[in-house]
Parts: structure tokens; sequence; C-alpha cells
């Protein structure tokens, strides 16, 4: 066996070695030793348990390269050594395996910043992509220890090698977010599937709303129920937060939400006040990770007397609207949903008249609705008082599109939801 290929025992380096080869083989393999030969790059190879023989002398090594092939289970807690040691003075390691997969882990602390080829596990690579972490280890060990290295590989290879490993990772990453994608739009759509396909409109009531979430999914819900046939019940609730875990709680309000029991043939309208606190104590029991809560309010319309009540946790007040009058908030006391479980609410009872409008929104509508002014009174702005007296359908129509073209920071964007009635 040539002398260049394997250092004896105790033969230390004495000239700058490009590439140190540790193994337990004896020798290169075929295709490294003709790689190394045609880039003319300089190399030695040492048995891996020899290796701290020459920890002295690291300061004239470049690179190495470990095959973990046939490595002893016994000698991976000495490998692990090895690439601390070589990390420590910013030498980077390529970790060859053909077969097996074994986890190496370093003993640092933390990783050393110049440990810019470590990996949590050994992989197998291909001669391609070898040579490029060759050159860019040698190419960093030139800058860090000043030393004249030769350049392993022609910058516009490494820059090819590279780019189309880019363009393989980004394929992958977009193929994923593609599928992530899709599976958003598609939970969208389910949650979706749980909002009311037609509204109970008649010749007394006619009924619109509004949904757009925040992202593929919100965190807000709403629905609008013929109970029997002189009532109707009607809510919007709203999960503190968006996106998958608000939207997830969404489906438990809308299941614990109930309107009325039933025995045998007989049932009972639960009042506004007995919905509250029923779903506050379902709510409350489920003991939800994350301090979640919910704000709903929820009204009950007699549709023949027209009389409304409603009750409301948390939630914006529903706003009265009346021709040609000022809006009104219909203040009413409640708390948060999940928070207490003893929680009390109550209800209070109003008279609509021919014309009178009533809606119900979440809070990320505040920015078309109004806001608070300076000594804490709630002020409807001027693009609602531009809509408020149209027909029903035509003011949730503007509102949309109010809402949709709002300019908003990113960080504040919220989900908003709506449901609006008008008395004919």
């Amino acid at each position: 066996m040539e002398k260049s290929e394997l250092l004896s025992a105790i033969e230390v380096p004495k000239s700058f070695t490009d590439v140190l080869y540790l193994t337990n083989r004896g020798q290169l393999p075929a295709e490294i030793k003709r790689l190394l030969k045609q880039r003319k790059i300089s190399y030695s190879v040492r048995p891996i348990d020899k290796f701290f023989q020459i920890r002295e002398r690291l300061d004239l090594i470049g690179t190495v390269i470990i095959d973990t092939k046939d490595l002893d289970v016994s000698q991976q807690g000495y490998l692990s050594r090895i690439i601390e040691a070589l990390e420590m003075n910013n030498i980077g390691v390529v970790l060859l395996n053909d077969r097996t997969e074994m986890p190496v882990k370093s003993f640092s602390v933390s990783p050393a910043k110049s440990s810019f080829s470590m990996a949590d596990k050994v992989e197998s690579v291909s001669i391609d992509e070898l040579w490029v972490r060759m050159s860019l280890n040698l190419a960093y060990r030139k800058q860090s220890s000043e030393l004249a290295v030769k350049p392993a590989m022609p910058p516009k290879q490494v820059r090819r090698i590279y780019n189309n490993k880019l363009a393989e990772q980004l394929s992958m990453t977009g193929a994923l977010v593609d599928n992530l994608s899709e599976q958003f739009r598609l939970a969208g759509l389910v949650q979706q599937d749980f909002l009311p396909t037609k509204l109970p409109s008649n010749d007394k009531v006619r009924w619109a709303t509004a949904f757009l979430p925040a992202e593929w999914v919100s965190g807000d819900i709403y629905d609008v129920i013929r109970i029997d046939e002189d009532h109707i019940g009607f809510y919007v609730a709203d999960v503190v937060g968006h996106g998958i875990p608000a939207a997830l709680l969404t489906i438990f309000l809308k299941q614990a939400l109930v309107m009325r029991e039933t025995n045998g043939s007989d049932y009972r309208v639960f009042s506004p006040a007995e919905v509250m606190r029923n779903l506050n104590r379902h709510m409350a029991a489920q003991k939800l990770s994350g301090y979640q809560f919910a704000t709903c309010c929820y009204c009950l319309l007699n549709i023949k007397t027209l009389q409304l009540t409603y009750a409301r946790a948390g939630h914006p007040y529903p706003v009265l609207i009346k021709r040609k009058e000022q809006p009104q908030q219909l203040e009413i006391r409640g708390s948060l949903l999940g928070i207490f479980g003893q929680a009390e609410y109550i209800e209070e009872t109003i008279q609509l008249q021919p014309s009178d409008k009533l809606l119900l929104y979440s809070d990320g509508a505040e920015p078309v609705i109004g806001s608070l002014d300076y000594p804490g009174n709630f002020k409807f702005s001027e693009k609602f008082y531009e809509i408020k007296d149209l027909p029903i359908v035509e003011m949730m129509d503007k509102f949309n599109s109010l809402a949709q073209g709002q300019k908003i920071d990113p960080t504040e964007v919220d989900d908003i939801t709506a449901v609006a009635l008008e008395v004919l």
C-alpha cells in the first residue's frame, strides 16, 4: 500500500494536508481516491482510533472525512469526541455512511459557529455532494486560518451544483406549501358547511349576513335557526384568536349551543340567559389548554309579537337601528365564556317595530362600525351612518365592501362576522 495513502500510527502531518480521511477500512474507496487525485487535492488516510495521536497538529488539516462504515458500536462515543475536537478547531466534518443511519451528537453545550457541515445523523452522499462539501470546508478553512489553500472547485461549478440542490429543495418546499394551502382551504370549506345555507326570511323579517375569515378558517361562527313556528334563535360567537385552534373551538361552540330541550313530544325553548349559562358551563368543563375563551351574543326573536330577548357573554353590544335615528347599542352585562363555570347571565327584552334593524357582529368589524372615543363612549363611524338606512341586504353588501376594502396592519387583521335582521 502506498505510503501517501496510509499513515502509520506514529506519523504526524509535516505539511498542510487538504483532506484527512478517517476510516476503519485501511484505505480510500476507489471513487473517492480517483476524485481527489483528479482534483489534485492532498490527502492522508488514518485509522479512526489513531486520530488523537495527531490532535496537536490539527492546524495542518484542511477538512476531515469520517467513513463510519464498519464502525464498531463501542467507538460511537469516541467518534463524538473526534467531532467535538474538530469543531473546536474550526475544521469542517463530512460524515459518510452508505448502509445504515447512526446517530452522532457532539457533547458541546451549543453548536460551534464554525460547525457548518455537521448533521444530527449520518447520511450517505453522492460524489458531487461530497466534492461540494469538501470545497466549501476548504474555502472556509482558508478564510478562517489564513492558510494558502488552493480552491478545491471552480466557483461556477460550486454554484451550479448548489443551485440544482436549492432548486430541488425549493420544489419540495413549494409542494409542501401547496399541500398545506389545500388542506387549509378544505378545512375552511368544512367550517363553512356548519354555517346556515338558507336564512329564515319571511314576509315579516328579512336576514342578511357577512362572514370574512382572516385566514382560510375563522375563529368566528354564527347561526340563524327557526326553533319553532314562533321563534327564531340567532347568534354570533367569537373565539379569542383566529386560525386553526380557534376554528376547532368554533365547531365545539356550534354543537354546545343548545336553543331548546325536548322531552318526548314536548319541548321547551331556552331563554337567552339559559343558553349563555349552559354554553359557558359546557365550555368551562372542557378545561381547554392555552386559556382559550370566547364571546357570544345570543338573541331570541318572537316573529309573531316581534319581541326580541337577548343575552351577552363578553361580546360587542348588539346595535339597534331605527330609521332616521341615531344607532343605539343595547348594553347588557355578561362575562366571557369558559372562564368561570358558575357565571350567571342576564337578559333583556325590547319590542321591535316595522323598519327596525338589528345588527350582531364580532369585534373584527368594529373598524367599520365604530370605536370608543376619548371619554369612553362608543362613536359610530361616518361610513356606518352612510349605509345604516339602506335595505338590509343592500346594507350588508356595502358592509362587506367596506370590510374588505379597509387598510389594516397585517398583525391586526381579524375575522369579521355579522348577522343583521330587518323588520319589514
